[in-house]
């Protein structure tokens, strides 16, 4: 029996957006120069209203560095959360943003699906990922 995995990323089901608001450490991946994958721990945010997921992050972090790397086009990058058999996986292209209200609604998300608000950061920036592809099995 053939499974299909695959997510309208704009219109997700019950189950896979309330997998989505649970709080769960996730990963992003990025692409080396070289094209080497890189992948790190960060907080996700989905709004699959505007076909987006958030991270907020440093603005000297490597995972900014190479998205900006990739030019105005963006990044191809994938954001992936797991809880036991349960996953869900969220791709696109990402960019990095620096406008304060943009920055801070990165941030506003971010406290409300991890329960607290991070620390002041002057060099905050977020990384916003236009989403084309959406999988999982919540």
């Amino acid at each position: 029996m053939a499974f299909t995995y695959s997510v309208d990323p704009g219109d997700p089901d019950a189950s896979y957006l309330s997998f989505w608001r649970e709080r769960h450490l996730c990963t992003l991946t990025t692409l080396r120069p070289d094209g080497t994958p890189h992948l790190v721990p960060v907080g996700v945010t989905y709004d699959p209203g505007a076909r987006l997921a958030r991270v907020i992050t440093n603005g000297s972090s490597a995972k900014a560095r190479h998205v900006r790397a990739a030019g105005d086009e963006g990044a191809p990058v994938a954001v992936c959360q797991v809880d036991g058999r349960r996953w869900a996986t969220l791709e696109g292209r990402a960019v990095v943003v620096t406008e304060p209200e943009r920055v801070e609604e990165a941030v506003l998300r971010h406290a409300e699906r991890y329960g607290r608000t991070p620390s002041p950061n002057p060099a905050r920036v977020a990384i916003e990922i236009t989403l084309t592809r959406a999988m999982g099995r919540p």
